[in-house]
């Protein structure tokens, strides 16, 4: 009875709001509906009503994003929220991605409140049930996005010596860098590929073509695409860009090669596990038989 009488207020909230979004059920008045095609549509967006969605995400957004952000901080994750979606080119921006976050969370509290009032544990351990499940589904979300970021800069990495040979040779085919950086933006397929469209984008919104490749290294946050932006902004004073970009291709190629060996002989060793633990569990009782045979004698004297 008594989880009835709690779940009738969210239930009635949670109608209301999902009511709020139907036309036949508020209906919207003369203003509201000729706002759109007036001057004020240009200048921003109209204001939502009282009881709708909008109006809760304006509520609630600014609060779970700082929630989220002092928990991103206490977890030691230096990159801010901002920063990790814009790598990644998540169509998202951080106050819907914290409400997402919010919403598994609260799933994640609703399950736990369900399975406690069913299985009636002690109240120790419920009230550890319920506080701990929104917490492991709010970091959940949370490792999920880092493991995303993390791929996508093992990507970057391994896709760098391939674009870097093609970025040489149509510097030396007579290519300029804007028109070069175009063509790979344009014709590429990968994670630098993407991020290349948007430094041409940047660039066609009146950003200088070196600050925007200044923003695209502090975005990835990689040493090799810092060093790789150095290069490239030269081009300004007039160097041999083709051959410098050439020499970094040959050492981002020795630095791949380099890591593929580290991989390879890691998994080598890694095979050397089971047979070690096959060989040893045979050997320890071939030897405990014959320990337990003299225990038994001398128990026996």
């Amino acid at each position: 009875m008594r989880a009835v009488v709690l779940a009738v207020p969210a239930a009635v909230a949670g109608l209301t709001l999902l009511l709020s979004e139907l036309p036949w059920f508020r209906r919207s008045s003369l203003t509201e509906r000729l706002r759109p095609y007036g001057p004020a549509a240009r200048t921003g967006p109209h204001r939502a009503g009282p009881l709708s969605v909008q109006s809760f995400r304006d509520v609630i957004g600014p609060l779970v994003a700082g929630f989220g952000d002092r928990l991103r901080t206490t977890l030691g994750v230096q990159d801010s929220l901002a920063v990790t979606l814009e790598r990644l080119h998540a169509p998202v921006d951080t106050t819907v991605f914290r409400l997402r976050q919010a919403a598994w969370a609260a799933a994640a509290l609703g399950a736990a409140v369900l399975l406690v009032l069913a299985a009636a544990p002690p109240v120790a351990v419920g009230a550890l049930f319920v506080l701990g499940a929104p917490l492991l589904a709010f970091l959940a979300v949370e490792q999920q996005l880092e493991r995303a970021a993390s791929q996508r800069r093992s990507r970057v990495v391994d896709e760098l010596p391939i674009v870097l040979e093609q970025l040489a040779m149509l510097l030396a085919a007579g290519y300029s860098l804007g028109s070069a950086l175009s063509r790979l933006a344009r014709r590429g397929d990968g994670a630098i590929a993407e991020d290349l469209r948007r430094v041409t984008n940047r660039v066609r919104q009146g950003l200088g073509e070196a600050d925007a490749l200044r923003e695209w290294a502090a975005i990835s946050d990689l040493d090799e695409v810092r060093r790789l932006v150095d290069v490239l902004v030269l081009d300004r004073h007039g160097a041999d860009l083709g051959a410098m970009v050439s020499q970094e291709a040959r050492a981002a190629r020795r630095e791949a090669h380099r890591r593929l060996l580290e991989t390879i002989e890691r998994r080598a060793q890694l095979v050397w596990i089971p047979v070690t633990i096959a060989t040893l569990v045979p050997g320890v009782l071939f030897m405990a038989i014959p320990f337990i045979e003299a225990m038994r004698n001398f128990a026996a004297l």
